[in-house]
């Protein structure tokens, strides 16, 4: 629970926390989070008795002068059954394997999450509504997710024996057995177990069957896609960089870079600031054609291309290649 509040909700939800005014969604995200926060601060208070004190005092108590003095003064919260969501759950849960597989295929690729891809290919994964597709789209970045009947026509499968188990039915045919498994069409012997039936092929006159457990199955790349599965579940990126694709990843290197100066530089996340930009002809390009986006995703009034001047801070970067100064400076109210 504490690790999925984190490192998916919180983090899922800081757009939510940092928009401007109190809107009524912004509302709702923060009590959404207070509600969690408070009551894991009665359900962890028998086990971790003073990190509950700490958290219930700074939640509760600071702001609600009538609520008990402690934690452990507290009720023990009950589940409230009405409140659970199944369908939610189980379409979350699902959201949340396919990002991680495509997740694994980005880092098998060595393409940052920063760098924008045309698309990934889901097979195994039925029913998700737009708006979880959107949230798969977003956090890996892509511009469109599309279900597939068959993730293995992008995906080659290199398929060996498992000699624990073969080595005992069939000894002195494995070299040929291997063989001919190299030989193999991986991704139609990948198929033939997936429908719950054995892979027979004939050899010296006699038929040999190999089931699941026999076989080791290795995920191999197929140029310019990569893919990965994780039971049923299979996704497949596709690793195609066009000109386009390549110039946001520019863009969001540049947002990336801007954000970690604004914490560096000890900036309010509320702050707005002045950006000065100094670079090469491609850096330009770039704020020419995303410089409203630039803007809009670090807070920016005002935006100037050229050597920074009256920063407050500033710093040289190398981004994809390419020699940039960044300089920051907060806009006075």
């Amino acid at each position: 629970l504490v690790d999925e509040l984190s490192n998916w909700y919180v983090r899922r939800g800081r757009e939510r926390y940092w928009g401007s005014g109190m809107t009524a969604d912004k509302k709702a995200a923060f009590m959404t989070l207070y509600t969690v926060l408070e009551t894991l601060t009665r359900l962890c208070a028998p086990f971790v008795p003073f990190i509950a004190e700490e958290m219930y005092r700074n939640l509760v108590t600071a702001i609600q002068p009538d609520a008990p003095e402690s934690v452990h003064l507290c009720d023990f919260p009950l589940c409230d059954a009405a409140k659970v969501d199944a369908d939610l759950e189980k379409s979350m849960e699902a959201v949340l394997n396919v990002v991680t597989l495509g997740r694994a295929c980005r880092n098998e690729s060595g393409i940052k999450n920063r760098q924008p891809l045309q698309t990934m290919y889901v097979q195994g994964v039925e029913g998700l509504d737009a708006e979880y597709l959107e949230i798969v789209a977003r956090e890996l970045n892509l511009k469109k997710v599309v279900f597939t009947a068959d993730a293995r026509a992008y995906m080659d499968f290199k398929i060996k024996p498992q000699l624990k188990t073969l080595g005992p039915r069939y000894g002195r045919q494995l070299p040929k057995i291997k063989a001919h498994l190299a030989a193999a069409d991986g991704a139609e012997v990948v198929r033939i177990l997936e429908s719950g039936k054995a892979y027979t092929f004939e050899l010296d006159g006699g038929m040999i069957e190999l089931g699941r457990e026999d076989l080791l199955i290795e995920t191999v790349r197929r140029e310019g896609y990569i893919g990965e599965t994780d039971g049923s579940v299979s996704v497949v990126l596709d690793t195609a960089l066009t000109d386009e694709l390549i110039e946001e990843g520019y863009m969001r290197e540049l947002v990336s870079k801007v954000q970690v100066m604004r914490k560096e530089a000890g900036f309010e996340v509320t702050d707005h600031i002045a950006l000065s930009v100094g670079g090469t002809e491609v850096v330009a390009n770039i704020l020419r054609k995303y410089g409203s986006e630039i803007c809009a995703e670090v807070l920016c009034d005002a935006l100037r291309e050229g050597q920074p001047q009256g920063a407050e801070y500033t710093r040289e970067w190398d981004i994809n290649g390419q020699t940039v100064i960044l300089g920051v400076a907060r806009m006075k109210v």
